[in-house]
């Protein structure tokens, strides 16, 4: 066996899939402890996945990364073409994101006490259906924060590329957030209105059919 044989082969992707489940997670905006606890993995790994997608991409900072627009090559949109979108119009609205005390108590009473459907749950956050519009419930300080809107686009880097072209601002470059057992995709990024008070797109990337 020679030297060139040992360790791990190298990572077809730019960066390996646990970098990359990091990096989406500094993308969305978490910080070292919130990532370590909602992946499962210590605060030591965590630094040391960031370290290694800043050097492996050349970044300097967090900020960078945030604003980052890469695509992991296992996407749903990697291959996709993404074509300009001069007229765009955001909307129909796809989600409302609202804070809550205790996410256990405000799913039984968003389910059972309004009778809303609920969609799934992940830790401390929950989805309910309002007719169409998701509802998104996260645990925090109750209420401090306003209330986020989310605008449904068709296709996120194209709707994302427009709107920096009319001066909007962005917080963070379209990403994966989640993957459904399906293989659907959810992507969103965030922006500010004329108030500095934060908005965002969203969509979703589905398995192409055979």
């Amino acid at each position: 066996m020679t030297r060139r044989d040992r360790g791990r082969p190298p990572h077809p992707d730019v960066l390996t899939p646990a970098e990359w489940a990091v990096a989406e997670s500094v993308r969305h905006g978490l910080t070292n402890p919130q990532i370590a606890k909602r992946h499962g993995v210590s605060l030591d790994a965590v630094k040391y996945h960031v370290a290694n997608a800043l050097q492996k991409l050349g970044f300097k900072s967090r900020a960078e990364l945030r604003r980052w627009t890469g695509v992991r090559r296992d996407s749903h949109l990697f291959a996709k073409e993404t074509e300009p979108m001069s007229d765009l119009a955001l909307g129909p609205m796809a989600q409302i994101a609202r804070t809550v005390k205790d996410v256990a108590a405000a799913r039984r009473w968003y389910g059972e006490v309004l009778g809303l459907p609920h969609l799934y749950s992940f830790g401390n956050i929950a989805f309910f259906d309002c007719g169409g519009v998701r509802l998104y419930l996260s645990e925090g300080d109750g209420g401090a924060s306003e209330s986020i809107l989310y605008f449904r686009v068709p296709d996120i880097r194209a709707a994302h590329a427009a709107l920096e072209g009319r001066g909007v601002q962005f917080i963070n470059a379209p990403h994966m957030i989640h993957r459904h057992e399906d293989g659907t995709e959810e992507w969103m990024a965030m922006f500010k209105d004329e108030e500095g008070r934060p908005l965002a797109i969203m969509a979703q990337a589905a398995a192409p059919t055979s």
